[in-house]
């Protein structure tokens, strides 16, 4: 089946280069008035109202960034990414839901100014049957797992079941990576460490017999970027915490202090493609809750020169010494491409406080603060480029 992914008249801008903009400072809304001016005057501006999404998602306006993707998905649901280097030399499938930012792989990073040409097939949860899609190599499973994504998830499983070209990322697994139930496929891993995650429903948390032991971590289910997560040291906390955020179900995580010696947190961006392990990141931070664009990364050049020389050792330091334990998160996980956060616990094991699929990979840091990063993340680029050739020639 094919569908045309024409740009409608004006240039598909695209998430990587609408974030890199965000990032410089560079105020979207003008560019978001003259898109949605275009779209109020052409019958096929698919892409256009796209692009507006994104930006009204990077203005915190979500009702309107979804209702702009509504719109745009009523006129086609294939787009074309920006960018693609002709001669085409692999063709790919990407399969996206309707959601925000944080609910898809952003995949588009990866794949981006290189051979590759990838069409974004967006589904909603209500469709019966996979849309018309164009011919591809090989078919990559974007959407990520959420509470909302399971439906989906499992109708795609039925799906791509017998799918005529390879699948990478395969919605069953990916179904599986909530934090309650990475905690749970992580058992057991020698030299791994995953702090006990419970989820827990509002009513439960009320009535105080739960059995709890301070300090945990809190979040609601379905929360990521640290948005509504707290630390908390006794009953008392957990109670006004419930009065500020009156979600009805949360995580529930053992807090587990990984200072290091010189009192730092420090956070790995790292992912697995096909068990092999790629660094994205290093955050330094003497804040628990470690963030990259939050942590001491801007101010401090010695946090950046830190995460500079990890770079440059990776391979045959911290990949290397965790090497039994990242072979053994992507043999559970069964998935090709899957992103971790984690560090070191003071005594050496490899702490893990997140596994997914849709953990931002990405190219947008400075390079006159970040020299060394660029250079870097592209060879990631490379790397998922390959797995991607490697998956459909062998």
């Amino acid at each position: 089946m094919t569908e045309q992914t024409g740009n409608g008249g004006v240039p598909f801008i695209g998430v990587p280069d609408l974030l890199r903009m965000s990032m410089k400072g560079i105020d979207l809304a003008p560019l978001g008035s003259k898109l949605i001016e275009y779209a109020q005057s052409t019958p096929d501006a698919a892409e256009a109202l796209l692009d507006v999404s994104v930006i009204f998602q990077l203005k915190q306006n979500q009702s309107l960034a979804a209702a702009m993707m509504q719109e745009a998905l009523k006129i086609r649901r294939v787009f074309r990414q920006p960018g693609c280097v002709e001669p085409v030399l692999l063709r790919v499938l990407a399969i996206f839901c309707d959601g925000d930012l944080m609910s898809n792989t952003p995949v588009q990073f990866l794949v981006q100014n290189s051979a590759i040409c990838m069409d974004m097939l967006y589904l909603k949860a209500d469709d019966d049957m996979l849309p018309e899609y164009p011919p591809h190599d090989v078919l990559f499973v974007a959407v990520a797992e959420s509470e909302a994504n399971l439906p989906l998830l499992e109708k795609l499983a039925g799906w791509l079941k017998n799918w005529p070209v390879p699948v990478v990322n395969r919605p069953e697994q990916i179904a599986g990576l909530s934090r309650d139930a990475v905690y749970a496929m992580l058992q057991g891993v020698p030299g791994l460490l995953i702090p006990a995650v419970q989820r827990m429903n509002r009513a439960t948390l009320l009535t105080g017999e739960a059995k709890l032991v301070f300090p945990m971590l809190i979040r609601p289910v379905d929360s990521h970027a640290g948005h509504d997560l707290e630390k908390l040291d006794n009953a008392d906390e957990l109670s006004a915490y419930l009065i500020r955020q009156p979600h009805d179900v949360y995580f529930l995580t053992e807090f587990v202090d990984y200072r290091q010696d010189d009192g730092q947190f420090r956070k790995y961006r790292i992912v697995l493609m096909q068990g092999v392990p790629y660094l994205c990141h290093l955050a330094v931070s003497r804040h628990w809750m470690v963030h990259y664009l939050s942590a001491d990364m801007l101010e401090n050049p010695a946090n950046r020169a830190e995460e500079a020389a990890c770079m440059l050792g990776f391979r045959e330091g911290f990949a290397d010494k965790h090497a039994g334990a990242f072979a053994e998160i992507a043999r559970r996980s069964g998935l090709d491409y899957v992103g971790i956060d984690c560090s070191e616990t003071p005594d050496g094991q490899l702490l893990v406080f997140e596994i997914d699929s849709n953990m931002v990979v990405h190219d947008m840091d400075p390079p006159d603060l970040f020299p060394y990063k660029a250079a870097h993340m592209h060879t990631v680029f490379r790397a998922f480029q390959d797995m991607l050739w490697h998956v459909v020639y062998g």
